[in-house]
């Protein structure tokens, strides 16, 4: 199977959520994060850095919930408009 190319809407989106995890993880250690939330350290990096755009829920659930952030936020923070495009909703379908 062939995976399409993210696009620049995704991409924001990632940098988004992994800015809002790191800024929850505040002067939490990455490793003691990533060993609770059951993910590698490598990969709660990518994720914080916006190398991993899109992962997995159950990822991001995982470490929403140990450092404290709902999902809601979560969803809040990676659904806003984006101002230069517009409303963006899921997989760059615009939002109502």
């Amino acid at each position: 199977m062939v995976r399409l190319p993210l696009t620049p809407a995704e991409v924001e989106r990632g940098r988004r959520l992994g800015a809002l995890l790191r800024r929850a993880r505040g002067d939490r250690p990455m490793l003691d994060t990533a060993l609770a939330a059951g993910v590698s350290p490598e990969t709660l990096r990518k994720i914080e850095t916006g190398r991993i755009a899109t992962p997995a829920f159950s990822t991001v659930a995982a470490i929403a919930d140990v450092v404290g952030v709902s999902l809601d936020a979560v969803w809040a923070e990676v659904s806003r408009a984006d101002p230069a495009r517009g409303s963006v909703g899921v997989r760059g379908i615009a939002a109502s």
